[in-house]
């Protein structure tokens, strides 16, 4: 059976999606089986793996509201092993149209449970918010990922995410687990980006992934040629990491089985 692992953050720019798109690319050249599911409105992770929201028969918006299956609505991607439940901007409203649903937060939770079969990692890419769609990614999920980035107000917003977590927990998903804090856009060169390091370190310790994601032109241009970092550059420090924080994503559930 497969992991579900939202990847939040309420705070914008953190790298959310650039994780999402570039760890499901590595989990896949590792051999394992992914499924991305784009659950921001602006649609980033879909386009940036070359999957033009236009020309999707159906999205993640039609599997919320119209109870679309998850299993034929997903597509292939550029990268073997790794498959797409894209996002369309239409998803704007489904906050509005999950409302007077029955178990709304609970959607995509049961829309998901015929694909845990399917797949090795479910990766939800959570919009940059704290609104239903998340909260619906948080109760879907097994574990949730937070890219922090490393800069002065990044810790500022990790307590209200916290507390999400901790009511999502108490109320909707008991299971729920930080599966790891990520350090994003990392440039060591800069004492204040250490401190910040030093201080998720002290603050959370092993719940802190080993891997940092550095700053690197070669991952911030991939998206617009509609590829992850693994095949636009492999060399480059930006795949390298992802590819090393794949390893690290899968050593460590290795371990807790």
């Amino acid at each position: 059976m497969g992991k579900i692992i939202a990847i939040a953050n309420q705070k914008g720019g953190v790298g959310k999606t650039t994780t999402a798109i570039n760890l499901s690319a590595s989990l896949a050249v590792n051999k394992k089986k992914v499924l991305l599911i784009d659950a921001d409105p602006q649609a980033n992770a879909t386009s940036g793996l070359g999957v033009d929201p236009k020309q999707m028969s159906s999205s993640i918006y039609e599997c919320l509201v119209d109870d679309y299956p998850i299993l034929g609505t997903q597509v292939k991607t550029c990268v073997e092993g790794l498959d797409l439940v894209g996002s369309r901007i239409d998803l704007v409203g489904a906050e509005l149209e999950l409302i007077n649903k029955p178990h709304r937060e609970r959607v995509l939770e049961k829309a998901l449970a015929s694909a845990k079969e399917e797949y090795d990692f479910i990766l939800i890419d959570c919009s940059p918010s704290l609104g239903l769609i998340t909260v619906n990614a948080l109760t879907a999920a097994d574990s949730v990922i937070i890219p922090v980035q490393a800069e002065y107000f990044a810790l500022e917003g990790i307590s209200k995410l916290l507390n999400t977590v901790r009511i999502i927990k108490s109320k909707l998903n008991p299971s729920l687990q930080i599966e790891g804090f990520l350090l994003t856009m990392y440039d060591a060169r800069l004492r204040l980006a250490n401190q910040i390091y030093e201080e998720l370190k002290s603050h959370f310790g092993d719940m802190v992934f080993s891997t940092v994601i550095p700053r690197n032109i070669r991952l911030s241009e991939a998206p617009s040629h509609g590829l992850p970092a693994i095949l636009y550059d492999p060399t480059s420090r930006g795949a390298t990491s992802h590819t090393q924080l794949a390893k690290e994503l899968i050593s460590k559930n290795r371990k807790k089985k």
